[in-house]
């Protein structure tokens, strides 16, 4: 269940039996020479929506831009900067609090979002204990990487063993191939495993990345592994969610 999807009727309906909702957040950046710009966001809006069609619960609006001004060297990126993004969350948190939501489970897609992100949980905590006060039930946040998942790890190494590196990896593209077959881009890659090292401004990152890859290989990506993937995040969404609902 969608909640852009749904009428005002359809959210009261469901505010009657559950207080949880589910938030995709990622970002706007590049994902190498064959990985799609929104992959970060995509991955993260693919579970969650295959979480919420099995289980039945909430899927929020995806939110989609992140903090991305190290891949600002790359055509398409799009940033948010830090204080932005926690003025956004809290938004957001506070809307959803408003209408009686009170357990927010925010699905990541992007590495370089979990600073912010837990910044922004505090200015939500900050509000909730100095701000009108009441019985209101308290509202409580939940943050994810979905690579981190659990089983999703594992699963990962063994289908790529080699080459599936920090960043435009197999297979976060690989996932978004499964869901976009059409957006498929078949380019050659060279080196076939992109170098590692430390990520610092937007032109040192081009410069040492030309491609925008790091560690990675994602001319691996394919559609049936990134079937494999949504399953087993998605399962592992729904076991979390149920738990955090009754927490």
């Amino acid at each position: 269940m969608q909640l852009h999807l749904s009428s005002w009727p359809e959210i009261e309906v469901y505010l009657a039996k559950s207080k949880t909702i589910v938030i995709p957040i990622g970002s706007t950046e590049q994902h190498g020479p064959n990985g799609l710009i929104g992959t970060d966001a995509l991955c993260p809006e693919i579970i969650a929506r295959r979480a919420g069609d099995e289980a039945g619960f909430l899927v929020a609006p995806t939110f989609n831009v992140g903090q991305a001004q190290h891949h600002m060297g790359f055509p398409g990126t799009m940033t948010l900067r830090p204080s932005t993004m926690i003025a956004a969350i809290l938004d957001w948190a506070q809307s959803l609090a408003h209408h009686g939501f009170e357990r927010l489970y925010w699905l990541n897609g992007h590495g370089g979002n979990t600073a912010t992100i837990n910044a922004a949980f505090s200015e939500i905590y900050h509000g909730e204990t100095f701000g009108a006060g009441g019985n209101r039930p308290a509202l409580r946040c939940m943050l994810r990487n979905w690579w981190e998942l659990p089983g999703v790890v594992d699963l990962c190494r063994q289908l790529f063993p080699v080459g599936e590196g920090s960043h435009a990896t197999p297979s976060e593209v690989s996932v978004t191939y499964f869901a976009y077959p059409e957006a498929i881009k078949r380019v050659a890659i060279t080196p076939r495993i992109a170098p590692t090292g430390p990520i610092h401004d937007a032109e040192d990152y081009r410069r040492r990345f030309p491609d925008g890859r790091i560690g990675s290989d994602p001319s691996q990506a394919n559609v049936e592994a990134g079937e494999k993937l949504v399953a087993a995040a998605a399962r592992a969404v729904i076991a979390e969610v149920k738990q955090f609902e009754m927490s």
